[in-house]
């Protein structure tokens, strides 16, 4: 009895000092990621004194007990990676949140290498999010982040769209885990845009290249941009309020870190930045938005996620008057313009995605995703002007100075629409890694349908001088007499037989088709005595049912080290970028869809370097990042830009070519604060190989240009081919920079600039002939400004009563946009004079605003 009590006893004393050892214990959990982004599975995780080890998981998840009240020292080490040291102490019962970042390193094993330098070798840019929250931006999307980059140009602040290197937007890809996206169809100007997809509150990782990108990356012709959502690992929000709108997150996960969710909720309206417009009206813009990622690990292998998106971005305006001054010193001319009617428009998107992951070992990763998009978009519209156009008084010394001295014409015009499209896209993907010792493997495939239902009812009526325009033999008021031969006798007719529109479009479009590709990709590094070299080489194919045409997209780049005592970094990039059409390349100007329709093609020639060097003591290294570039073009298909809107030829009668560099340093201008320069200098050009045109000329031997010449009658005529053109986005020269700084004895004061600088990109007469598209809008030149102070901060005492413990961090921020209040041009009204002569009067964009914002993390 007594030895049954005794052993009762030790067991009841051991289980009560292990329950306090349990209660004395602290938590260290994270995901151990590499150097790009990528989680590490299979880390070897071991606490320095208790020598307690542990492995992250296949989602490079961990969770680890740590003694308390004194510095632990937690060690994290791979194969192939720097080991890393985080340092601990932590009180009982308190989870500790560590994000170990661990570098790559060169392993000989016998004589095989296990070298991750693979991202050396390829053009993609990784960026930090954190740098969007600093950003002074009066669209609030998210790819402003980018259009201070070199390469990346865009000339509409309230516009997410952007192009790269010669390229429109259409030829950029997007990505949202692993995720290909869309946006409207249907839309003119920035001011109806509204909110761009990408959340930037959810966003943990970007990656960007301006060209010459990897065979796993799909079918365009320009650029690639790679976003993450986060799989958070605690509870954590943030909101903000501000004169544009608001937005608030939310993310967490639980107990156990299997499920994990982040959520976004936007609204926004641009009301206030779109009453400086110049068209005064009733302006009722209202976007809003709601994304949601939600993941969970079935099982240690299998994860399964959840991606949702809708959105709806109405723009309602009633416009009402309208002026303009333009021209120069000796030519200063008015508009003005009396408006009546109204315009509607509405994009209603949604999109979901569900992904299934699974990861047997930690060579290898397999990834399923089904998704779906939808959009519904109607654009309505009928707005009736009449306008005015005079001649300002340019004598200085006349009292009336700067008023109207005449008026050089009249006229009135009709706009009406009556646009509707529906489209869905659905497809089924896969996408595998598979990492051996020698080498990595990557591979995909992906089914797509698409069926888009199109119906176009749109004109355009024209009254100059008590004319409408166009005018035809007959139908002008005036009539010649059937048996007079020699046209001289003309008598007039009332009234008028017909009327002719400037432009009607009347058309209906339904369309369905299957898209079938796929991409394989090896990866290879080498270390040779310390000189590293890197390779990625892949081929990418693509069918589509709808012309019967495939297409076959080798790529290849390589990257080389020098061990050198200064570091440089040295990468070449070559490929074929087919870019098979969307709908709106399809389409051509008159709403008819061109069945015969081929893939645009771009080959890629990229040589760049990075080069790091020390420009102050006791800061980061400075990067000096170069590239210069080469783009063929054939097979391209001509378009016309008008604001945001692109309408094209819907031909393949073009070849061109994009070549330029560009240049970009980062680094810490100030302590502590990143900040970068960007330079680029381009030239893209296309020939369309079937175009030409007459000039005429009158018996003096005067070329006839109508509005100017004196006599128009024609008595000979030469035909001229005009040869290669400057495409819609030749944009030659640009200049940004992104900077950031802090007052020295007040560092909650922060301050950050955003700076602008490019030339004018190209713009002719509203004549569709491409020929004519070689006048040049002036440079674009902008510059925001941002003051941020922080109300809280993280780490700052909080007592257990106070209501606003829960708070993070919290800061106040006073934006001012277009700082010197420049008018920047993005699109050009034509009007006619009495004597038929075209003016180009310019659109302008915002002018100087000031904006407040509050923004709190929890």
């Amino acid at each position: 009895m007594l030895k049954r009590f005794l052993v009762a006893f030790i067991i009841l004393i051991l289980g009560t000092a292990v329950q306090l050892s349990a209660q004395k214990k602290a938590t260290v959990y994270g995901i151990v990621r590499d150097s790009t982004g990528l989680t590490i599975p299979g880390v070897s995780i071991l606490v320095s004194i208790d020598s307690l080890a542990v492995s992250s998981d296949g989602n490079g998840r961990f969770s680890v007990k740590v003694p308390t009240n004194q510095e632990v020292k937690v060690q994290f080490s791979y194969v192939g990676y720097k080991t890393q040291i985080v340092k601990v102490n932590l009180k009982p019962g308190e989870s500790k949140e560590v994000s170990p970042i661990l570098r790559n390193k060169s392993v000989k094993l016998g004589g095989v290498e296990v070298v991750d330098e693979i991202s050396k070798a390829t053009t993609l840019t990784r960026m930090d999010p954190k740098f969007r929250e600093n950003m002074t931006s009066a669209s609030g999307n998210f790819e402003d982040l980018l259009f201070t980059l070199p390469g990346v140009s865009s000339t509409n602040e309230l516009s997410s769209s952007y192009n790269v290197r010669g390229g429109n937007f259409d030829e950029n890809l997007i990505y949202v885990n692993d995720v290909e996206i869309y946006r409207p169809f249907l839309v003119r100007s920035g001011q109806q845009e509204g909110l761009s997809f990408i959340n930037s509150d959810m966003v943990s990782s970007i990656l960007f290249s301006a060209g010459g990108f990897e065979a796993r990356y799909g079918d365009k012709m320009s650029s690639v941009l790679d976003i993450r959502y986060a799989e958070p690992r605690k509870f954590s929000g943030s909101a903000s309020i501000s004169l544009l709108g608001a937005s608030v997150h939310l993310e967490g996960s639980n107990k156990d870190h299997r499920f994990t969710h982040i959520q976004g909720f936007r609204y926004r309206s641009n009301q206030y930045l779109l009453n400086g417009l110049q068209t005064q009206g009733d302006y009722r813009p209202r976007f809003y938005d709601y994304q949601g990622y939600f993941t969970y690990d079935l099982t240690t292998e299998w994860e399964i996620g959840l991606l949702l998106n809708y959105s709806n971005n109405q723009y309602r305006f009633i416009p009402e008057t309208r002026e303009t001054e333009f021209g120069t010193v000796n030519e200063a001319l008015q508009l003005t313009v009396f408006f009546d009617g109204q315009e509607i428009d509405e994009y209603e998107t949604g999109m979901g995605a569900f992904t299934a992951t699974y990861k047997p070992n930690r060579k290898t990763n397999l990834k399923f995703i089904a998704s779906g998009f939808r959009t519904l978009e109607q654009e309505t519209f009928d707005i009736q002007g009449a306008y005015r156009l005079a001649e300002l008084e340019k004598d200085p010394g006349s009292e009336n100075f700067g008023e109207v001295k005449f008026n050089r014409g009249v006229g009135g015009f009709i706009n009406h629409a009556r646009n509707y499209l529906e489209a869905n896209v659905f497809n089924i993907q896969h996408k595998g890694v598979y990492t051996h010792d020698w080498m990595t493997i990557r591979w995909g495939g992906r089914y797509q349908h698409e069926q888009i239902k199109d119906e176009l009812k749109e004109w355009d009526y024209l009254d100059s001088t008590g004319y409408s325009v166009p005018q035809s033999p007959g139908i002008t008021g005036w009539s010649y007499a059937e048996n007079d031969t020699n046209l001289t006798r003309p008598t007039p007719i009332s009234p008028r037989d017909k009327i002719e529109m400037n432009e009607l479009i009347v058309a209906r479009n339904d369309i369905s088709s299957n898209r079938v590709m796929g991409y394989l990709q090896g990866e290879k590094a080498w270390d040779l005595d310390s000189h590293k070299l890197a390779a990625v080489v892949g081929v990418r194919f693509n069918y589509w049912d709808f012309n019967n045409e495939a297409v076959f997209s080798p790529r290849a780049s390589i990257g080389f080290q020098p061990n050198w005592k200064k570091r440089w970094n040295f990468r070449a990039a070559w490929g074929y970028y087919y870019q098979p059409p969307f709908y709106r390349e399809m389409r051509d100007l008159n709403g008819h869809v061109n069945s015969d329709i081929k893939a645009q093609q771009s080959i890629h020639y990229v040589l760049g370097a990075d080069y790091q060097f020390k420009l102050f003591k006791e800061r980061s290294p400075f990067k000096l990042t170069a590239e210069v570039y080469y783009k063929n073009y054939k097979n391209l298909i001509p378009y016309e830009i008008d604001n945001v809107r692109l309408r094209y030829y819907a031909t393949n009668n073009s070849n061109g070519y994009a070549t330029g560099v560009d240049l970009k340093l980062f680094g810490e201008f100030v302590k502590g604060i990143d900040s970068w320069f960007s330079l680029s200098v381009m030239k893209t050009e296309e020939d369309i190989v079937d175009d030409f045109y007459w000039e005429y000329y009158n018996a003096a031997g005067e070329e006839i240009i109508p509005g100017f010449t004196y006599d128009q009658v024609a008595v000979d005529s030469q035909r001229f081919e005009p040869g290669a053109i400057p495409r819609p986005t030749d944009q030659r020269f640009q200049l940004g920079f992104f900077f950031q700084d802090y007052v020295p004895k007040i560092p909650s004061l922060k301050v950050n600039l955003n700076f602008v600088y490019a030339s004018g990109l190209p713009f002719g007469p509203p004549t569709y002939e491409r020929y004519k598209d070689t006048l040049r809008m002036p440079p674009y030149r902008r510059v925001d400004i941002g003051f941020s102070y922080q109300l809280l901060k993280s780490d700052r005492k909080r007592k257990a009563n106070n209501p606003i413990r829960y708070v993070n961090n919290s800061w106040l921020s006073l934006e001012i946009f277009n700082l010197f209040g420049i008018n920047n041009t993005i699109s050009y009204l034509w009007v006619r004079d009495i004597s038929d002569r075209m003016y180009g009067i310019p659109n302008y964009l915002t002018n100087r605003r000031i904006n407040l914002k509050w923004t709190v993390k929890f």
